[in-house]
């Protein structure tokens, strides 16, 4: 019986109902605070209940104090902090509290930074002057006045007014308080204060009651806003006035809807705002479920809304949104630089069946010369979906397939899931040692997932690494075996929205409703440091679930999509968004999740996750196989050499990470991003990015003929589609001049920017460990003046190019180039196939005639 009602439960949530999932006039919290907002916005003169009561300005600027909240029958005292913190504007409230529970942390949760922040964030110096209605804050460009009564912050950057938070005074502190008390205020509404009405939840004990913090963010001059994923939605973010507001909780939603904004399985609440003449980010440092109301105007309002913690933000205003993301990334960490195999691709489904399949498919790549790096075992490995283990009958040697495979380079990755199975010696030790999420009355809390029944290792319990330690060491079989962190939201399939109920608790009696958003942060990071524990330098880890930080331990991917042109066309917004928010190292799964994939799908997904930061097909058990090998002719080879261009890409691409592991910067980049300046870009272009000097228009419409680009105005571009310099014969027009462009199914649309030097690899291997030793080939295309210059990331420095229209010059580590090919708008050419080693500086003359490239 239990077998058959776990099918059960997984049938029902095979598709995402929208019914499983709170909408915000279903969840307490945000049906109270949105009416606050009404009531507030309607009222004649209204009077804020809060003032700020006193201040005590300390070391390096940093300003304490206590706002009151201000009640018929009694004064709610609420600390607060301001501080700068790597340059940054933070403001943190809290609330003073005087109450005792037996088993729940009765405080508001604080310990989000612990997670979300790098080690050895340090604050900023300020100059901070008290008036008697306000507080002055400057440090920088920048400059913060805070108005006593009512509260308003106002922002300055380089002396104009760019932002204003309370300005529509939507600040609410939901401060403890008993069901029997009658405080509330007129503009307040009672609605599931201390019940849950939502019929998956109602047994949601709320033992603190009402607690959520919500403000508004005026941004004065915007409107264009992005970020806050994980949505699958437009890059622009849309106006959420009387619609549903995006929603920020991460949940397991299986064949997720298009243009929604309901959660899914990843929350970055981070936001950003931009206009040519300044960029802003607004970063909430909080990991409970949150909703985000947007009314996008001349200056367009942001209201946020958390159902419980700290209210805690860092404002970041500067030039440009590249500049924010740096500021971002000063406090988030910046993405770790993935080792070079783990951004070649990777091979997978639900389930490569045995050792024997394993090698079989390992052989069929080699067969077809497709360069691949990484092949990957999901749940069926393990013995009856116990992790830790292996199905000893189908995987009776694990240690010698892992060592096959690394003969040529290519490496393994097997999952791992937080929940685990009961009555087996893993489970058994978790609940020995007291290292289990616990129920509310603190005893071991069971629900089910793909095991049946489990139990849940608490991330955040400072027992679990040395236990998460010993396991991995017994568990790794060879240096070219890595981890995949599924189902961490975590997922369960019998709890309230498909995810644990909130009234669980953690270590240190938090419960889950304070840790949600960044339980799978916790857990893949403490998987990250059980692999540095056994030397692995820079291990390779791929999460469902993330928040805020994720990026420096961590690949992710959009989770359990459909084979569908929409899904594959709205994965590149999805992708960019990502990348906006630093996030660089993500992908979506090639081909779709869920059903067969047809073969122009298939081949026009590959020339679009050829450039994703993280490049995996991957299918569900019931799909047909897949592999690149597979489809028919001419399919198969177009897929090839859609493969095969991203491995002559690597060289761009590793160098675009190494820049964004030390500057913050989004790797494949929005044309508003890269050229923030021309407004005209800002709008729904969301299906062209820049990857380095590359402007890629992805083809994402079945049948589509022709293709044409929407151009910045401040570069010219040439043509480099499937990363071929000119189009039709050699004397043809290299230089691209708009307008639209007939392309047939081996076409992946790509210009070169002017001004550019391109480092290539163009000689074909099975995988990228056996490219290393290869020269590169460079592409020179001159821009309008007639230079050009470029960088390539190796030997951990960057080699600086230079070209002009009589030479090009190279500067730093060793390198092998053996083939140069320089063009200019004039379409003039020449290749010069010499074997070169940097530094060098090479001359050359244009030749009368094109040269065949």
């Amino acid at each position: 019986m239990k077998v058959l009602a776990i099918l059960l439960l997984i049938t029902t949530v095979a598709a995402v109902k929208e019914y499983l999932f709170k909408t915000c006039d279903q969840s307490g919290f945000c049906h109270r605070n949105r009416h606050y907002a009404k009531e507030v916005s309607q009222a004649e003169n209204f009077q804020s209940p809060y003032r700020v009561e006193s201040l005590n300005v300390g070391a390096e600027g940093t300003v304490n104090g206590v706002i009151l909240k201000e009640l018929a029958n009694k004064t709610v005292k609420l600390p607060f902090e301001i501080s700068i913190v790597e340059d940054n504007f933070r403001f943190r409230l809290n609330e003073e509290r005087h109450v005792q529970l037996e088993h729940v942390n009765p405080n508001r949760f604080n310990e989000t930074e612990k997670w979300a922040f790098r080690p050895g964030v340090s604050k900023s110096d300020a100059t901070v002057k008290e008036n008697k209605d306000r507080l002055e804050v400057e440090y920088g460009n920048h400059g913060v006045i805070l108005q006593f009564h009512p509260i308003v912050f106002t922002f300055k950057y380089k002396g104009k007014e760019q932002l204003k938070v309370n300005a529509h005074q939507f600040l609410n502190v939901e401060h403890h308080r008993y069901e029997e008390e009658d405080d509330l205020l007129p503009q307040e509404s009672s609605f599931d204060m201390f019940h849950d009405s939502f019929p998956d939840s109602k047994l949601d004990s709320l033992p603190l009651g009402p607690e959520s913090v919500a403000v508004d963010f005026s941004l004065l001059g915007f409107t264009h806003l992005y970020g806050i994923p994980e949505h699958s939605d437009s890059l622009l973010l849309k106006d959420t006035t009387d619609k549903e507001p995006y929603r920020l909780y991460n949940v397991d939603i299986f064949e997720y809807e298009i243009d929604s904004r309901l959660p899914m399985y990843g929350s970055i609440p981070f936001l950003v705002a931009v206009k040519p003449e300044a960029s802003v980010g607004i970063f909430w440092v909080n990991a409970a479920d949150t909703y985000v109301d947007i009314h996008r105007a001349k200056d367009s309002t942001v209201h946020w809304i958390l159902e419980n913690g700290e209210l805690d933000f860092i404002v970041i205003i500067e030039d440009t949104p590249a500049d924010v993301t740096k500021q971002y990334g000063r406090v988030t960490g910046f993405v770790q630089l993935p080792d070079l195999f783990s951004l070649g691709y990777h091979q997978c489904r639900w389930n490569y069946n045995d050792e024997k399949d394993v090698l079989e498919v390992n052989a069929k790549f080699d067969e077809f010369e497709i360069p691949y790096d990484t092949i990957w075992l999901d749940i069926e490995y393990t013995d009856n979906k116990k992790y830790f283990t292996w199905d000893k009958e189908n995987f009776p040697n694990p240690e010698r397939m892992v060592k096959e495979l690394g003969r040529t380079g290519r490496h393994l990755v097997t999952i791992i899931d937080p929940h685990i199975k009961t009555g087996y010696d893993v489970s058994n030790d978790i609940i020995k040692r007291g290292i289990e999420v616990k129920n509310p009355k603190d005893e071991t809390y069971y629900g089910h997932c793909w095991p049946g029944e489990s139990v849940w290792v608490d991330p955040f319990n400072l027992e679990t690494q040395l236990f998460w330690d010993k396991k991995h060491q017994k568990f790794m079989v060879g240096p070219n075996m890595h981890i995949w962190n599924d189902m961490n939201e975590p997922s369960v399939f019998n709890g309230p929205e498909t995810s644990a109920p909130k009234d669980v608790l953690h270590y240190n009696g938090f419960e889950h409703r304070s840790v949600h958003n960044i339980y799978g942060l916790a857990f893949h990071e403490t998987t990250y440091s059980s692999l540095r524990d056994l030397n692995q330098e820079r291990p390779f880890i791929l999460t469902r679930s993330f928040f805020a930080g994720s990026q420096r331990t961590a690949a992710m991917w959009t989770g359990d999509n459909q084979a569908t042109w929409r899904h594959m066309a709205s994965s590149l917004p999805m992708m960019l968004t990502s990348n906006v928010v630093s996030f660089p190292f993500c992908g979506a799964d090639v081909g779709g999740f869920f059903g067969d994939v047809g073969d122009e799908l298939a081949l026009r997904w590959y020339q679009l996750g050829l450039f994703y930061g993280f490049f995996r097909a991957h299918g569900h058990i019931d799909t047909k196989r897949r592999e690149p090998y597979l489809f028919p002719s001419p399919y198969r080879e177009h897929i090839t050499e859609a493969i095969r261009l991203r491995y002559k890409l690597l060289p761009v691409i590793y160098t675009e990470f190494a820049k964004s592991s030390t500057l913050g910067q989004a790797v494949l980049k929005p044309l508003w991003y890269e050229y923030p300046t021309e407004s005209e870009l800002f709008g729904s272009v969301d299906d062209q990015f820049t990857i380095g000097d590359l402007l890629v228009h992805p083809i994402t419409e079945e049948g589509a003929s022709s293709v044409e680009f929407t151009l910045p105005k401040t570069d010219i571009f040439y043509y480099f589609f499937s990363g071929q310099l000119g189009r039709g014969s050699p004397a043809s027009d290299a230089l691209y001049k708009g307008g639209k462009i007939p392309v047939g199914l081996d076409d992946i649309p790509i210009l070169l920017r002017g001004g550019s030097v391109i480092p290539m690899k163009n000689r074909y291997r099975r995988s990228s460990q056996l490219m290393q030793n290869d020269p590169y080939q460079l592409v020179i295309a001159l821009d309008a003046t007639g230079s050009a210059s470029g960088q390539l990331y190796v030997n951990e420095t960057i080699i600086e190019f230079k070209a002009d229209t009589n030479k090009v010059t190279a500067e730093g580590p060793l390198a092998k180039i053996d083939q140069i090919t320089v063009v200019d708008k004039n379409n003039r050419r020449v290749t010069i196939k010499e074997k070169l080693e940097v530094p060098f500086d090479v001359s050359f003359e244009f030749p009368l005639e094109h040269d065949e490239l």
